[in-house]
């Protein structure tokens, strides 16, 4: 329970290592680098013995449904009666279509403080740990701490290499937070801290204005999207009284929350989700931010940035089942996003020269199946292809570093690759086994995800999703014809390079045997019943998804056989046509042959036009007519306005003065300076200064004064 009750640390250590490595990473003999990899690594290391700590509270939960075990004693009094309510609510969960064993619901390990109170709300800060958390947090700390072992290397003469890793805690840091927050107003923290990374390290190299405008359009964009988080966030604190992820969850799976309070907040959170993991049509600054290092795109698209929305929705999806009636429905705006996500990103890797970013398009397509994924119900689906693809999507991206290292720093396929088998055997071998995985073949980890994905949107729902299920098998098809060409422009064909390629350094090679060993087998994580025992099946499932009220009663699809064998001939089917185009040498020119084919090449050459409808359309319009017609507005409209009340203020002014200020105020005063004056002069007839005839008038005052007592008396 330590690890799980002070789940704290883990992010702390790397945030922590931000601050040594720009204090004294200089002066250190590797620069700053060995603080960051033993920092990242004591954090991984944490985060394994929680996964355990975790894994034994499930298969040992609490034995009553009043324990209380979980409310820590450091919880302030006046919240820790909420969270001993929120430790009793547990639940008798029914056996599961797959295993058919029923288990106790098991409870987050929450902690909370009071961060700061401000008009009697409380803003608290702490952590909140399950299945899902643990998880996560396995997941970033492996990555992190290949992508820090592999760096070393990489970016070893760069003059900001002590920068690049304070970067790289952060980055890591920031994400650890994310997944053990415990409420919308901490997510909200450290889903700024990912983007503000992302930010830094995509323009590392911001000598060079291309690798600055990436990184603004990575923040920019993701601005936009964030927008929907905060807007999301408020309608929830306002519809639940709270900004407990828990409290929200449960109310809104009790329906205890109005649906249009959720619908809206649904939709805004939906935004957020569309630019921070590259979903249609926010996902233009996906592949443009492949102008940081390699690193960072490996760290960025498997593990943190782009899957912190997949990673926000799989947390608040109480808020979503309900808000988009996504049991009960056959088509909703988080499955249709998914599902054209899936399909936009496989298509436009076709037409990709840079390596990186047939990786950065196939992020978004695969991106997509998770969305997808969460949209129809199958979550458990979507958060095991989030752990595959995390492996396989990383070593690719650093298989793409390796081989650019053997190429003078150069991504081009077509005029610097080709050939590479022969010259870098170790890179070779782990990106065909990670592109293998990629494509969906079985037996490897992207097969068995991926087939969840689809059978979750053929089976769930309301009659299933058939539109989703359809999209979801084109980009099976489509994945493995363009994994296909990458491969071919890659490593086969003739070297078209200069020079003679060599194979990388143990540096680099090393995290990619790893990467590529989880990659072969993180799918057995979670088989089927139907081929293994029911002890052994859906351990992922039985780990990782929660159980407790604060998650909706959801159903899960069972395993088809027949399913797994069209979506393997599908895949199987795309590799086979790109490899007779690709290796064969078929069908060459039809895009010059065809005019439905140079069309639709031109299309996807173009990106759909989106960056021509964003920059030249939206921006260009901006800067152009819009901006000379706000000129035209300001000097004829605006300016007259202001100008025309400040001339009336001046005449009005020159009028006061002449008929107020002149012939009033001063007039009044003249008078009185007149009367003075008068008076004045009356009395200088008196006050002449001759003492006797002051005593005469005053004798004289004292007669008459005297006769009138006199008279009167």
């Amino acid at each position: 329970m330590f690890f799980l009750e002070n789940a704290w640390i883990i992010p702390a250590i790397p945030a922590a290592s931000f601050l040594l490595i720009l204090f004294f990473g200089k002066r250190m003999p590797r620069k700053g680098s060995e603080i960051g990899i033993a920092a990242v690594g004591l954090a991984f290391a944490f985060s394994v013995l929680a996964g355990v700590a975790w894994i034994d509270r499930v298969e040992n939960p609490p034995p009553a449904a009043h324990d209380t075990e979980q409310v820590d004693e450091h919880v302030d009094e006046d919240h820790a009666e909420e969270t001993e309510h929120a430790a009793a609510d547990v639940v008798q969960v029914a056996a599961s279509e797959e295993g058919g064993e029923g288990h106790h619901a098991v409870e987050p390990v929450t902690n909370s403080w009071t961060w700061w109170q401000s008009g009697g709300t409380e803003f608290q800060v702490g952590t909140f740990v399950d299945g899902l958390s643990v998880m996560m947090l396995f997941v970033v700390g492996l990555i992190s701490l290949l992508v820090h072992v592999y760096s070393t290397d990489y970016v070893r003469d760069d003059p900001r290499y002590t920068h690049f890793f304070a970067f790289l805690s952060l980055f890591t840091a920031s994400m650890m937070t994310l997944v053990i927050s415990e409420n919308t107003f901490q997510i909200i923290t450290a889903w700024e801290m990912v983007g503000v990374c992302s930010w830094v390290l995509i323009g590392h190299w911001w000598e060079e204005k291309p690798n600055a405008d990436a990184a603004l359009k990575a923040f920019l964009t993701n601005r936009v999207g964030d927008v929907g988080l905060v807007i999301g966030m408020i309608i929830l604190f306002f519809a639940a009284g709270s900004f407990n992820v828990v409290e929200i969850n449960t109310l809104a799976s009790e329906g205890a929350l109005s649906h249009t309070a959720l619908l809206a907040a649904s939709l805004c959170l939906m935004a957020a989700v569309m630019s921070k993991s590259g979903q249609f049509f926010l996902h233009t600054w996906l592949p443009d931010a492949m102008a940081g290092p390699t690193p960072v795109s490996a760290l960025l698209h498997s593990a943190t940035m782009v899957v912190a929305g997949i990673f926000m929705v799989a947390r608040m999806y109480g808020v979503f089942w309900e808000g988009l009636s996504i049991g009960t429905s056959s088509i909703n705006a988080l499955a249709l996003i998914g599902g054209v996500t899936t399909l936009v990103g496989a298509s436009l890797a076709f037409v990709q020269r840079d390596i990186k970013k047939v990786l950065a398009y196939s992020t978004i397509s695969q991106l997509g199946y998770m969305v997808m994924a969460l949209g129809v119900g199958a979550w458990t689906a979507a958060l095991f292809h989030l752990f595959t693809h995390a492996f396989f999507k990383a070593c690719l991206f650093l298989g793409a570093g390796s081989v650019s290292h053997a190429c003078h720093h150069s991504f081009d396929m077509v005029a610097d690759m080709g050939g590479l088998r022969k010259y870098m055997p170790h890179t070779f071998k782990t990106f065909m086994i990670a592109s293998v995985a990629l494509a969906g073949i079985p037996p490897l980890a992207g097969f068995w995800s991926k087939d969840e994905v689809l059978a979750g949107a053929q089976q769930l729902g309301d009659g299933g999703y058939p539109l989703m299920f359809v999209m979801g098998l084109l980009t099976a098809g489509l994945t493995g014809a363009y994994v296909t060409r990458m491969v071919y422009l890659t490593f086969f064909g003739e070297h078209r390079g200069h020079g003679t390629p060599h194979e990388s350094p143990k540096t680099i090679t090393t995290p990619l045997w790893i990467l590529a060993g989880f990659a072969a087998v993180a799918g057995l994580f979670n088989l089927p019943d139907a081929i293994v025992p029911d002890g052994i099946a859906y351990r992922f499932e039985h780990f990782v998804e929660p159980t407790a009220a604060y998650f909706p009663s959801i159903s899960h699809p069972s395993f088809s056989w027949g399913l797994a064998i069209v979506s393997t001939l599908i895949a199987v089917g795309g590799v086979a046509v790109s490899y007779g185009y690709w290796f064969q040498g078929r069908w060459h020119g039809i895009t010059e042959r065809n005019g439905v084919a140079r069309a639709g090449y031109r299309l996807l050459e173009n990106k759909y036009y989106l960056d021509t409808l964003y920059e030249t359309v939206i921006v260009g319009a901006i800067k152009g007519p819009i901006a000379r017609a706000s000129y035209w507005a300001n000097q004829n409209l605006f300016d007259r306005v202001v100008d025309g009340v400040g001339n009336g203020t001046v005449d009005g002014g020159r009028r006061v003065h002449k008929y107020f200020d002149r012939a009033v105020i001063d007039g009044v005063i003249n008078m009185s300076g007149r009367s003075a004056e008068g008076a004045g002069a009356a009395l200088r007839l008196i006050q002449n200064g001759r003492i006797r005839q002051y005593a005469s008038l005053m004798f004289g005052g004292a007669a008459i004064l005297a006769g009138v007592l006199i008279v009167i008396v």
